[in-house]
């Protein structure tokens, strides 16, 4: 059976997957829930400096649905614990008294002050905690307070900071990188050169996730009034996984661990994400949809698809995926695929048909014979998978490359099996020549 356990920076827990930083680790109550629940570990929600911060007494959240009403995108207007700092201190020391397997990691924020992180950072040490992780990515309220993304947006504050930390505390420190930027390598190698341990990515996303057409006010509001919030969630998965590998892939980076956050729902997404580098994921959207049991799944799937592929633990999936990206323009250009349908698969829908003829290449057929009947047209085919992508049935429509020595109807020539990329293709004036 593969090995589950993980050690990240130091931190040791029985399996990957750790709540983040959020409402379902606010308190004593929650962590203990989702620790007999089977979650590895935890980020406890974001301490702050007393006098509290007041979260808004009303709507906090609003969701994003598919056509069957599956959440897929969720949008939050929550600032930090609005609880005592002492009695968050208290409870983060007697959980990890109570479950010493398990990783219990401390978010923090606090002004952008050395004397600030100075004051804090002992206190949250002397609890016992395993790490300790630093908030730059809140993309409201904190932010316009000069927290949150205020810092995760400027490098060298990142840089500051997280000196700062690693002069006064032992403890692992991981920076938690905000998505509301241009290029995430910027702020992760900021993080490095501070002495940061790891990175956590992606915080939430700055957003507003819809209007009520009826009143005309902005979801969620509180009385007449609402604001942009975080957005997160399945429907953010593409952009963190993006943004986790150009950070497991930059040079000046690579080797950094990388606690994968943003849309991870089910045991597929974690491996995705560990499979592009990171090393554990963190989880809350799911949870705040289906509740802590949701990790016995994962953990299952986990495990099972480890065993299925041969892979011995956790650690030897990490970044498996990340030599398989590269820049667009080392792409290769004589590599031709074409869409193939199975007719004993085909239900004879026709949205293949449909959106190939009004949007794509007109290389789907509609008839044969005067019957219904969908066929790939090879010589109009550019193997775009819009296809493959909209059929309801999984594996009806697939793509079959096309092998050397091989006619590309459509282009008249045959595959020569040679790789050529834009750095090389004789269409790009700038290309690399042989001599």
């Amino acid at each position: 059976m593969a090995d589950l356990t993980t050690t990240f920076v130091g931190i040791t827990s029985p399996n990957p997957f750790w709540l983040a930083s959020a409402p379902p680790t606010d308190k004593e109550y929650n962590v203990q829930r989702a620790f007999e629940a089977g979650w590895g570990g935890v980020v406890w929600k974001t301490l702050g400096e007393d006098p509290p911060i007041v979260n808004v007494n009303g709507p906090r959240y609003g969701a994003l649905y598919a056509g069957d009403r599956r959440l897929i995108g969720f949008n939050n207007i929550e600032l930090i614990t609005d609880r005592p700092l002492q009695i968050n201190l208290e409870e983060i020391a007697r959980v990890k008294r109570n479950w010493p397997d398990r990783a219990v990691v401390v978010s923090l924020m606090v002004p952008c002050e050395e004397a600030s992180w100075k004051r804090i950072l002992p206190m949250v040490e002397d609890t016992g905690c395993d790490g300790v992780e630093l908030n730059f990515g809140c993309p409201h309220g904190m932010s316009e307070r000069g927290m949150g993304s205020a810092v995760g947006q400027v490098p060298e504050y990142i840089t500051m900071v997280t000196r700062w930390c690693k002069q006064y505390s032992r403890l692992p420190v991981i920076v938690k990188l905000t998505p509301n930027i241009t290029d995430i390598r910027h702020p992760a190698r900021a993080a490095k050169a501070g002495g940061a341990d790891a990175v956590s990515l992606i915080n939430t996303i700055n957003s507003i996730i819809g209007v009520d057409l009826d009143r005309l006010l902005i979801e969620p509001h509180t009385g007449r009034t609402g604001s942009h919030g975080g957005y997160c969630g399945p429907a953010v998965k593409p952009i963190a996984q993006n943004m986790v590998a150009e950070i497991a892939r930059d040079p000046e980076t690579a080797g950094l661990p990388i606690s994968g956050i943003g849309g991870v729902t089910t045991w597929r997404d974690a491996a995705e994400f560990i499979a592009l580098g990171a090393g554990n994921v963190q989880v809350c959207t799911a949870a705040m949809t289906y509740g802590f049991k949701i990790v016995a799944e994962m953990i299952d799937g986990l495990s099972n698809y480890l065993d299925d592929k041969g892979i011995a633990s956790v650690q030897a999936l990490v970044g498996r995926a990340v030599p398989s990206i590269v820049d667009w323009r080392y792409l290769d250009l004589n590599h031709v695929d074409k869409a193939v349908i199975d007719q004993k698969l085909c239900i004879q829908c026709g949205r293949c048909h449909v959106v190939c003829e009004d949007t794509s290449h007109q290389a789907i057929t509609a008839s044969k014979n005067g019957r219904r009947h969908f066929e790939v047209k090879e010589e109009d085919c550019v193997g775009c998978n819009l296809c493959v992508s909209v059929c309801p049935v999984p594996g009806c429509i697939t793509l079959r490359a096309l092998a050397p020595g091989e006619l590309d109807r459509r282009t008249g020539k045959t595959v020569s099996g040679e790789v050529a990329n834009w750095t090389t293709h004789p269409n790009n004036p700038s290309a690399t020549r042989q001599a």
